[in-house]
């Protein structure tokens, strides 16, 4: 351990081997596409401490420990990582001296103790900036600035760790986890479940819900029946329905759920949901169904059937709300009553929530708001949700996966899209290959500009017309998503209250999705889509599409913004406050340059200097502030007078030089006097105002700057000596001299 450093209280110290062997895991693929889906790094260390996996690591980690041995600092961090987990027996979180936030999560791998550091990302800003500077000026300069921030990770906030880290605990025990949940499900495999085990398992479901017909006697006698109100031929939605006992023979009953939940695993989770909606719908004469997924601890209705398909549904329960566990310890139902629209209204439906659990989670629910009468039925669909979670718990698992896949792929495409970027082209391009990714036909890039506070277009593409003349830039959408920094996608805009668009954007479709693009708790801009290529709705899965390439975009976007800044940083630092011509310093380099490229190639070049002639006078008289003035104006005419390729700068003072590449000393000459007569004819606040000027032409002998200058300086006092108000070349004053 480095010398004075220390580690945490109470926690084990283990000596780290010289000598490191890193191991590819059997999950090492599954941690790749987590890592790269999050935006994370994930490394897997083991007892002696040292990396035996790494995904996504971040190059400053990288690069302070390359050989996966945490050393100097890091050994009070990472170093101690693994005694910390199996110390609290869960994750523990702490920040790292490079600011880099993590986690440290406790798993095991084949009865092998080991712990995964998730994270190594920068969730406050600031941390990020003391990096630059260290990297810049302080105790990491010796690294290479290019290795060094090749793969800096950046991560809107705390939580999205703590997410990753509780998806690669789960991920490292999926197999006992799977394992765990097939036992619940009588061991029903993926796809491979003979027909005779499947009927097994599904007559011991019916022997449990009492779906299992008589045996046959000697004189048979009629299956035991349970009857049900017949499906009305027209009945009006607003009225409720009551369901008494479900429909048909016992035998169709369970030749129909033996069908059903023989297939369901053949099929992805979202057609399970939609398939056990229809199962139910039809089983017991229902006509409005509703599925609800958990969503954080929100429970939000992804799909529906009959008269609640294509509606919304607003649901005050929250997903670890204790009546729902009840319910499902009960096997029945959460009654719930509708809220009245009106206060003189006299019925209100009652809605039947059934929760779909895993153990002591729930994970879905089912609404029902056809009124059901017979508890029977109520204890038989509850049984029915009982016993298929497990297998729309697999299935829900199967579809993160993919999804987890299809977004890590989406994500190094981005990341590859990001190096081809040409960089005079930067935000253009950022918008293009978003789009691209998202199949919107029109996007947009609005940046926050701190000098007007407000949004500033960067880039749109797509679009039928340009923002009205002082129409406030992003206004409609953009400027609340910046402002709550929440992403939004909006099936349709109508409904939403929003202004209506201008007609001339003519949108082909109401949907839109919305996203801040934001490192830690700075909001940097917004980017928004329209017109899907396929003429769908953005959705959800659009949203976790954008947002699994915010952190690469929000780097990008970082790093153009202060290349921007550090552009009008360095503009300031060559520009005269005064006046906004150039100053002096960036002449003189300037000046070299064009000596060098005239020699090198023979081309002509020119230098004048230009004096206000009695500016002494003119400030003593009138004021300095009027003397400010007057130079403004004197710089003003000289700008508009030059040629696009000439320099013009205040060389100090009242003293103005002007470089004039390819230009001959005849050449020079003239314009020399057209600047002098302009300024002589230009109407000054309290008097007239004229100028001096000396020119002088690279030849042989003046083949330095500093000689240049200094004839061009000589030429111009002794126009002065002559009166003022004229024009004198360098050439001329060595023949009078003569």
């Amino acid at each position: 351990m480095a010398s004075g450093l220390k580690p945490a209280s109470g926690t084990k110290v283990y000596f780290t081997r010289q000598i490191t062997v890193k191991h590819e895991i059997p999950e090492k693929s599954a941690l790749d596409r987590l890592a790269a889906e999050s935006g994370l790094a994930i490394a897997i260390i083991n007892e002696t401490s040292c990396e035996i996996s790494v995904s996504n690591n971040n190059s400053i980690c990288q690069n302070l420990n390359p050989d996966g041995e945490f050393i100097g600092q890091c050994s009070a961090f990472c170093g101690t990582a693994f005694a910390r987990a199996m110390d609290a027996g869960a994750a523990v979180a702490f920040t790292c001296h490079a600011g880099l936030e993590c986690r440290a999560v406790p798993i095991r791998k084949d009865n092998q103790p080991l712990a995964a550091i998730v994270g190594r990302t920068f969730v406050k800003a600031e941390n990020y900036r003391n990096a630059t500077l260290r990297a810049i000026s302080g105790d990491w300069s010796e690294h290479s600035p290019t290795e060094f921030f090749e793969n800096i990770l950046l991560t809107g906030s705390s939580d999205a760790v703590d997410k990753t880290a509780e998806r690669v605990a789960i991920l490292m025990t999926a197999a006992s986890k799977e394992h765990e949940i097939e036992t619940r499900a009588e061991h029903v495999p993926h796809s491979k479940k003979s027909p005779e085990a499947i009927s097994a398992v599904v007559e011991r479901f019916n022997r449990e819900i009492g779906l299992t017909p008589k045996v046959a006697q000697p004189e048979p006698k009629p299956a035991r029946q349970i009857t049900s109100t017949p499906k009305p031929v027209a009945q009006p939605k607003s009225e409720s329905r009551t369901i008494s006992k479900p429909r048909g023979k016992l035998t169709a009953e369970a030749r129909a759920w033996r069908s059903f939940f023989g297939s369901l695993l053949k099929t992805d989770y979202a057609g399970a949901a939609n398939s056990l909606l229809e199962f139910l719908a039809h089983q017991y004469n229902l006509s409005a169904l509703i599925w609800l997924e958990k969503k954080e601890n929100r429970l939000e209705n992804t799909d529906a059937f009959g008269e609640m398909k294509n509606r919304k549904l607003r649901l005050g329960v929250a997903a670890d709300d204790p009546r729902l566990l009840e319910a499902w310890r009960n096997e029945m139902p959460l009654e719930l009553g509708e809220r009245a629209k009106k206060p003189s209204a006299s019925k209100s439906r009652t809605m039947s929530l059934f929760p779909i659990a895993i153990g002591d989670e729930v994970s879905a629910a089912i609404a029902i708001l056809d009124r059901i009468e017979d508890d029977a039925v109520k204890k038989q669909i509850a049984r029915i949700c009982r016993s298929i979670s497990p297998q729309i718990e697999i299935l829900r698992l199967r579809n993160e996966v993919a999804l987890g896949s299809s977004l890590s792929i989406a994500v190094q495409r981005f990341s590859e899209s990001l190096k081809r970027i040409d960089a005079d082209d930067l935000w253009l391009n950022l918008t293009q290959n978003a789009a691209e990714m998202l199949r919107a036909e029109r996007a947009s890039l609005l940046i926050y500009d701190e000098k007007t506070n407000a949004l500033k277009i960067k880039a749109i593409i797509g679009a039928k017309s340009e923002p009205a003349e002082g129409e406030r830039v992003g206004g409609r959408v953009a400027a609340r998503v910046f402002a709550k920094n929440k992403a939004v996608a909006v099936y349709d805009v109508s409904k939403t209250g929003l202004p209506p668009a201008p007609a001339d954007r003519a949108y082909k479709t109401p949907s839109f999705l919305s996203c801040p693009i934001a490192i830690g708790d700075r909001t940097m801009g917004v980017m928004s889509f329209t017109d899907k290529a396929s003429g769908l709705a953005f959705d959800e899965n659009s949203m976790k599409l954008f947002q699994a390439i915010v952190p690469q975009l929000a780097v990008a976007v970082d790093r153009a913004s202060l290349k921007e800044k550090a552009g009008e940083f360095e503009q300031l630092s060559v520009t005269d406050a005064l006046t906004g011509l150039l100053n002096r310093r960036y002449m003189e380099t300037r000046l070299m340059e064009e000596i060098k490229r005239s020699n090198r190639h023979g081309f002509s070049m020119s230098f004048m200097m230009l004096d206000v002639d009695s500016f002494k006078s003119y400030n003593d008289q009138f004021g300095h502030p009027a003397g400010d003035e007057a130079l403004k104006l004197v710089a003003h005419v000289i700008r508009e007078t030059l040629r696009g390729a000439d320099v013009a700068a205040r060389f100090g003072g009242e003293e103005f030089s002007i470089l004039l590449p390819q230009t001959t000393g005849e050449e020079a000459a003239a314009i020399a006097e057209r600047i002098r007569g302009n300024v002589a004819e230009t109407k000054f606040p309290h008097r007239s105002v004229t100028t001096s000027i000396g020119v002088a032409s690279c030849s042989a002998e003046l083949c330095l700057s500093a000689d240049l200058v200094s004839a061009a300086d000589k030429a111009l006092y002794a126009a002065k000596r002559q009166g003022r108000n004229r024009v004198l070349s360098f050439e001329e004053l060595e023949i009078e001299v003569a």
